[in-house]
């Protein structure tokens, strides 16, 4: 890790010993792997790690009192939802060495892309008899520390809900709907949403086992997949600001329909695309069948 400089003094790398993430699973602990290749967002994670702090070493150092209060916490941060938050935040008053163990419970509706994971130790209040050199303002950071896990798999990377159709004004026999709301420049999280009908058992069941999915798991998967992607593409060319100059901010609907454009139609324009959509219906959805591998299942 590099080290921040600073306008304050703050302790020695050593003054606190973390143990690696673990991965809480069914099946016991493991550590934290570099990437999860069957997430989905129905699968929520439990993560826990252990951490010492020198909690009289960190005070002396920085030029702090030794009644100085400390926070240690754990902070996520989720590239694919662009959503942050404190997971945990413990107040350590005492002195002498602390063992933390930190525990963090994190939604899978919450999640997607790259999950950041930050300790940090940092200043709990405001100290007005703090020395010149000293960090004087609560939040100050003295240590941190950052871990990342991907997060890729083989379900939809938008959120999505099992329902019963017959309580909505859907088609009680539709399988799936892909609901997409608000403007281009709204966040993608908020505005994606897929409905699975529970009274399907075969679509419910693909989804259930997204994680590791059966090989008839993976063709209803594939189906719906190439129908969410040809809903999504479709909406996004009905729209006149949806071009290649666009500049959507990042997390954005806008910004998301780019990036599958991109992936689905590399090297050809949205205006070609667009003209090909409206001219000649049939062969669109056969480019993009093609695009999206349909029923090309390993």
């Amino acid at each position: 890790m590099t080290r921040r400089v600073l306008p304050y003094r703050i302790p020695s790398e050593d003054v606190v010993t973390t143990a690696a993430w673990l991965l809480v699973t069914p099946d016991g602990e493991i550590d934290l792997p570099e990437a999860l290749p069957d997430w989905d967002y129905q699968m929520d994670l439990h993560l826990r790690r252990t951490v010492r702090v020198d909690l009289d070493r960190a005070r002396a150092q920085c030029g702090l009192p030794a009644e100085a209060a400390l926070v240690l916490a754990a902070v996520w941060t989720a590239t694919g939802s662009n959503l942050s938050g404190p997971a945990q935040r413990l107040r350590l008053t005492e002195g002498g060495t602390s063992s933390v163990e930190l525990e963090v419970r994190l939604r899978g509706a919450d999640l997607g892309g790259l999950l950041m994971l930050d300790t940090v130790l940092v200043l709990a209040e405001r100290r007005s008899d703090a020395r010149p050199s000293s960090p004087r303002r609560a939040g100050s950071v003295l240590w941190s520390d950052r871990t990342f896990l991907r997060l890729q798999g083989d379900a939809p990377q938008f959120p999505m809900a099992v329902i019963d159709f017959a309580l909505t004004s859907f088609p009680d026999h539709a399988a799936w709907h892909l609901q997409i709301s608000g403007s281009l420049e709204s966040a993608t999280m908020g505005s994606l949403l897929l409905l699975v009908n529970e009274r399907n058992t075969v679509t419910a069941t693909a989804f259930e086992n997204a994680g590791k999915p059966r090989p008839a798991d993976r063709i209803v998967l594939s189906a719906v997949y190439a129908d969410a992607a040809r809903i999504m593409v479709e909406h996004a060319l009905r729209n006149d600001d949806f071009a290649e100059d666009s500049d959507f901010p990042e997390g954005s609907l806008g910004a998301t329909m780019l990036s599958l454009f991109d992936q689905l139609f590399p090297g050809q324009s949205i205006t070609d695309i667009r003209l090909r959509q409206r001219q000649s219906p049939a062969l669109f959805a056969s480019d993009l069948q093609a695009a999206v591998k349909i029923f090309e299942v390993s």
